[in-house]
């Protein structure tokens, strides 16, 4: 029989069930998150339709999905989007700031890069895009996701303005210039009707309160 000096320690026994348990949660955690990003894009069916809100609870906003690696939606228009500043002085008037154009601060940082951030290229524009898809034309949240994407563009003004600003201010405000992309010229010689560019839109969203620049 086995002694007593033939059983592994005690904390090597821990250790193998401490590593077994991690594996088991790892791979059940694995096994639910393919399962809730399956139903995210998946066609509507009565599963995804019962448990909506949990898997959006899970999918946004880290792990958002869609079909535009297979289908790409090529951008039809530029935009800028600017923000500006409102700061409370101490006489009580408000003191409001120029504007701070946040896309040329991202094409900056893309123009003669070579290996530019997904930060740089993508963060602003897709928040943009989902404020859209969320809000509509009138500013206002429906949901609680709306609220979300609200707080999540307020929170990319605020922090690139103290970044590259600096100074006190409690809300934000954004301007968005949507310039359309002008269709390629027509083949047809002198003779081709030439094509009117469509004019430029300009959106103020309302002011935001900024809590954490409010110093």
């Amino acid at each position: 029989m086995p002694g007593a000096s033939d059983r592994p320690p005690l904390p090597v026994k821990v250790l193998k069930a401490g590593t077994g348990a991690a594996v088991v949660l790892c791979l059940a955690t694995a096994l639910v998150h393919v399962l809730l990003v399956f139903l995210h894009v998946a066609p509507p069916n009565p599963l995804s339709q019962q448990y909506s809100r949990q898997v959006n609870a899970w999918v946004f906003p880290l792990f958002e999905q869609n079909w535009r690696l297979f289908a790409p939606d090529p951008e039809s228009v530029n935009r800028q989007i600017s923000a500006r500043t409102m700061h409370t002085a101490p006489d009580g008037s408000a003191q409001v700031s120029g504007w701070f154009d946040l896309t040329a601060v991202d094409n900056s940082a893309v123009e003669h890069n070579a290996f530019p951030s997904h930060t740089a290229q993508n963060t602003l524009r897709r928040a943009w895009s989902s404020y859209l898809e969320s809000h509509g034309g009138d500013d206002r949240p429906r949901s609680q996701r709306a609220l979300m994407l609200q707080q999540y563009l307020t929170n990319i003004a605020a922090d690139r303005i103290a970044t590259h600003r600096g100074g006190p201010f409690e809300s934000v405000q954004l301007r968005v210039i949507t310039v359309p992309i002008a269709a390629p010229a027509t083949a047809g010689g002198p003779g081709a009707a030439a094509v009117a560019p469509k004019p430029a839109d300009t959106r103020y969203l309302p002011w935001w309160k900024a809590e954490s620049h409010g110093n």
